[in-house]
């Protein structure tokens, strides 16, 4: 086999298999093989990050039938398979679980073929999304959020960034990128119809804070810090994965049903970690919870570190890679009350460059 061919291979997202009947698992396998896909077989009910993430799910009725118990977020790209003409039953559970096709094995698998080619891949278009959470309230989560959108825009990490603000108490990431005055809609004025949203009106609507960045920004004021919907969080952050860019969102120290479908989309979940004794000790809750939701995390640790604490030490005590440990910025907080954020070399910027090298293909890795 050329080269090439079993490299693409070997790095394609694997298609997620849920089946319980044996004859269809291995006519699903052999189906697979046949298109030249890789399968992942899994016990249902799946994850929900598995779920998300995998770019095709193949089920039969008694998977369906447990992964639906277990309320998965709606998503496409969900097939089920029965061991001959499907009956009332099997068409039943495929719509509790929201499949788009019945496919009959063995003698519609050529329908099974059509859907491993449609979706061939989880985001073809490079699109990818970034949460970053912190330990607590004032741990730098939101600070290195935009650093990280304003560091993609300028090093054309993808064609286009979204900034995405998941904390609807924090004051706006507007306000901290200095663009409060710029003209374009926050989320108490996005009205998102039928769950979904274009991507190119949002780029159009949406102020911008420099070329090839966008940011929505929650609102401040009476009135203005409305909960943010789950499914319109969802549209949102799909629209621009889907136009191919990248998608960083603040949930800060957040909770809610919005945060839910943040976490279950992202591709990497950053913690960010004052280097604290008691931040370290919170660190580890929301750690466990988010890998509840998500077990793609890294770690990013920021200075000053009073008692001394390293980066490798945090690393080891919440089971974390640890994506950068940076000393605190000179003058940050100065600049932030001066007119917003302005990325310079630095720590701030070196904690940037560690996560966008992680999100990098790894051809890309290596011409940087």
């Amino acid at each position: 086999m050329d080269h090439d061919a079993t490299a693409a291979e070997a790095t394609e997202p694997a298609v997620l298999v849920l089946i319980r009947d044996d004859r269809l698992r291995e006519e699903v396998r052999r189906v697979a093989a046949a298109a030249g896909r890789r399968i992942e077989e899994a016990t249902p009910p799946a994850g929900r990050h598995p779920w998300a993430v995998a770019p095709l799910i193949v089920l039969d009725t008694p998977a369906a039938v447990e992964c639906a118990a277990s309320a998965p977020p709606r998503r496409s790209g969900v097939v089920t398979v029965t061991d001959g003409e499907p009956e009332l039953a099997d068409w039943q559970a495929a719509a509790v679980v929201g499949a788009e096709r019945v496919v009959a094995l063995p003698a519609a698998a050529v329908g099974l073929i059509e859907k491993f080619a449609e979706y061939a891949g989880p985001h073809a278009d490079g699109g990818v999304v970034i949460a970053l959470a912190g330990s607590g309230g004032g741990a730098g989560a939101s600070t290195l959020a935009a650093a990280i959108a304003l560091r993609s825009a300028t090093a054309g990490f993808r064609p286009h960034t979204v900034l995405v603000d998941g904390a609807p108490h924090g004051g706006g990431l507007d306000l901290l990128l200095g663009i409060e005055g710029a003209p374009g809609l926050r989320w108490p004025d996005l009205v998102v119809d039928d769950g979904r949203v274009a991507a190119a009106e949002l780029h159009s609507a949406l102020p911008g804070a420099g070329a090839g960045l966008s940011v929505l920004s929650c609102g401040r004021g009476s009135g203005r810090t409305n909960p943010i919907g789950a499914a319109a969080a969802h549209a949102v952050v799909e629209a621009a994965r889907g136009a191919g860019d990248l998608v960083v969102c603040d949930i800060s120290s957040e909770r809610g049903p919005h945060i839910d479908r943040i976490l279950d989309a992202a591709d990497l979940v950053v913690l960010v970690v004052p280097a604290r004794l008691r931040s370290v000790a919170a660190a580890q809750a929301v750690a466990h919870w988010i890998r509840g939701r998500n077990p793609n995390q890294g770690l990013v640790v920021r200075g000053p570190a009073p008692g001394t604490l390293r980066g490798h030490e945090i690393a080891a005590v919440l089971d974390l890679p640890l994506l950068a440990a940076v000393r605190a910025q000179p003058g940050l907080a100065a600049r932030l009350e001066r007119g917003g954020l302005r990325l310079r070399r630095g720590p701030l910027r070196t904690a940037c460059d560690a996560v966008l090298s992680v999100l990098s293909p790894p051809d890309e890795r290596r011409a940087g």
